[in-house]
């Protein structure tokens, strides 16, 4: 059985991975009314990975005797500036969120609750790739800074994600 302060912790991770995916279908919209639709693809794809993430907590708790409970889903913000704007603040939401996979961990160990322990692992090494990532299209959108060219190709390449 799960300890019940694992649960509620796990509990609050699931809803802050549905509003993640939230967060980037907002952001996905924003990118589809300015015309980026490569972003809004990147950003589209980002949120049903956030929505993966919180199903595999979901069962995780459910695999071991708990008892998911959802809370309302806060909503998030719908306008940006340029897409460096949107893309700093992917970059920031995905460090809130290694912050709070390090936080559960750490209850994890304190519970002495082994599997959530291992079950985290795969969230831990998850998080080093999404934060590289946001930084890496941070860094390249500031090397584009205002060069309409560079950004409709960056656009275009985040677009391909899906094949890569």
């Amino acid at each position: 059985m799960i300890h019940s302060k694992v649960q509620a912790a796990l509990n609050a991770q699931i809803n802050k991975e549905f509003y993640s995916a939230y967060l980037y279908l907002s952001m996905s919209a924003h990118f589809e009314a300015q015309n980026l639709p490569g972003f809004a693809k990147w950003t589209r794809m980002q949120a049903d990975e956030e929505k993966e993430h919180a199903l595999k907590i979901f069962d995780f708790v459910n695999e071991r005797g708990g008892r998911v409970v959802l809370e309302a889903i806060e909503k998030p913000q719908t306008e940006w500036g340029s897409p460096l704007e949107v893309f700093e603040a992917v970059l920031e939401h995905e460090k809130k969120v290694t912050q709070s996979i390090h936080d559960l961990y750490a209850l994890a160990v304190k519970e002495n609750d082994y599997a959530t322990q291992v079950m985290l692992h795969w969230f831990i090494e998850e998080q080093v790739e999404e934060e590289a990532n946001a930084s890496l299209l941070v860094e390249q959108l500031r090397m584009a800074a205002d060069h309409r060219g560079a950004l409709l190709h960056l656009d275009r390449h985040a677009g391909k994600r899906a094949e890569e």
